[in-house]
């Protein structure tokens, strides 16, 4: 193998490696600042060594036993500078004690657990929701500062300063590196689920920029999902929400044109939805289900996609069934957004006259006062009605507030559409 294409094996064992191992000398320092900085060194090492050496038979034990070396070397120096405080001598000797037996156990059962605990730290609640989402991506994902800065659009430094800020956070308010009970543990999954979908959703419907999607994003994020589901087998919400990302995800390759511009899920083709991430995603689906517990905001939001995709046709599609399940979500989680779905799915059950209704009484809402859906929702109703003037301003204000390019051009073409064709019968 030719010097590139090492460099390149070892990109894709780090990728899918890196994780396990700052999981590990998360566990063995208790620091994860130190544990990504130390993780990185064996990643050096692995570049200036496989060239010469040739890629080991085992990469991946290659360089957790270079980085657990390290580890331990990095707490035997600790223990010799701070030898005259004995306080902390005793917490680095029993450092030393814990990580000593893994030596020779370089991927055991244990990483399961510390791959847990490293989700539940990057995702603690001390950190802001950015923060989350950068250093996610960053220690469970394998992303550079580069690709996540280029993925939400924000300065490369933005995002390292993020990092750094984060890792700083978590050592002076000793989060410890461990997995939540109880009580707690309901509270903090809820943000790690909402880490990955947040990450998911960016991906799915790009904020900004000029493409409709950005399916990294998604990839990772519903990597993340079944990771999670493996470590956490009988958390119901894990299930729902990698159903939901399953299901989603199967739409992917029919929610654009060749032109790359947005097709909407009632125009879709649906021979091109993926028949297996369905099928996984409904299999997720009745995980959650079987658990029992009743199902969550995730797995509802799963059960309303998978409405969508048991239907063969735009036109067999329940909406009945959507609308209820959108009751129950808007009395479980309530919020605007949630509502204005709703309104879509009573628009589609009932009328348009009954979706108008709901989404007028979201005007005043401060929350969607520049969320670019409130009116392009308005005007696809109004449009319905006849009502196309009104439909045009509306996909109009729409268009000035998105700041996705795609999305953009699909609300301008809808706009000039109102001035050029008769409005459709009410959907029924």
């Amino acid at each position: 193998m030719n010097q590139q294409g090492i460099h390149r094996a070892i990109e894709a064992v780090w990728r899918i490696e890196s994780a396990k191992i700052i999981a590990v000398l998360a566990r063995m320092l208790r620091d994860v600042g130190q544990a990504e900085e130390i993780a990185q060194d064996a990643l050096v090492s692995a570049l200036e060594r496989w060239p010469d050496s040739g890629t080991p038979d085992n990469p991946a034990a290659w360089l957790m036993t270079v980085a657990k070396n390290r580890a331990l070397d990095h707490l035997r120096h600790r223990k010799l500078e701070q030898d005259k405080e004995a306080e902390l001598t005793y917490e680095i000797e029993g450092l030393l004690q814990d990580a000593a037996p893994d030596l020779e156990r370089a991927l055991d059962d244990n990483i399961g657990d510390d791959l847990l605990r490293l989700v539940f730290v990057a995702c603690h609640p001390v950190l802001s929701t950015e923060a989350r989402v950068a250093l996610t991506l960053r220690l469970l994902g394998g992303l550079t500062t580069d690709e996540i800065a280029r993925a939400f659009f924000v300065p490369e430094t933005t995002v390292a300063q993020r990092i750094v800020r984060a890792k700083r956070t978590l050592a002076e308010a000793k989060v410890p590196f461990e997995v939540p009970r109880g009580h707690e543990l309901v509270e903090r999954l809820a943000s790690v689920l909402q880490v990955v979908y947040l990450i998911y959703n960016e991906g799915y419907s790009a904020s900004a920029g000029a493409d409709w999607m950005r399916p990294a994003l998604c990839e990772e994020a519903l990597r993340l999902g079944r990771v999670l589901a493996e470590l956490a087998p009988q958390e119901p919400e894990v299930h729902g929400l990698v159903a939901l990302m399953e299901i989603q995800s199967s739409r992917a390759r029919a929610r654009t044109d060749a032109r790359g511009a947005p097709v909407l899920l009632l125009e879709q083709d649906r021979s091109r939805w993926d028949q297996l991430l369905i099928r996984r995603g409904l299999a997720a689906l009745a995980r959650a289900e079987q658990i029992g517990r009743g199902l969550g905001p995730y797995a509802l939001q799963a059960a309303i996609a998978a409405c969508h995709a048991r239907a063969r046709r735009a036109e067999d599609t329940d909406w009945g069934r959507i609308a209820a399940l959108y009751d129950g979500l808007a009395q479980l989680a309530p919020s605007p957004v949630v509502e204005l779905n709703r309104a879509v799915a009573l628009s589609m059950a009932f009328g348009p006259e009954t979706g108008l209704e709901v989404a007028d009484a979201l005007l005043d809402e401060a929350a969607l006062k520049n969320y670019h859906l409130l009116p392009s929702v308005r005007g696809d109703f109004l449009f319905k009605l006849g009502r196309k003037a009104e439909a045009r301003a509306e996909f109009e204000r729409a268009a000035a507030l998105t700041q996705n390019q795609r999305e953009r051009d699909l609300l301008l073409t809808r706009a000039a559409a109102c001035a050029e064709l008769p409005a459709p019968g009410h959907s029924q």
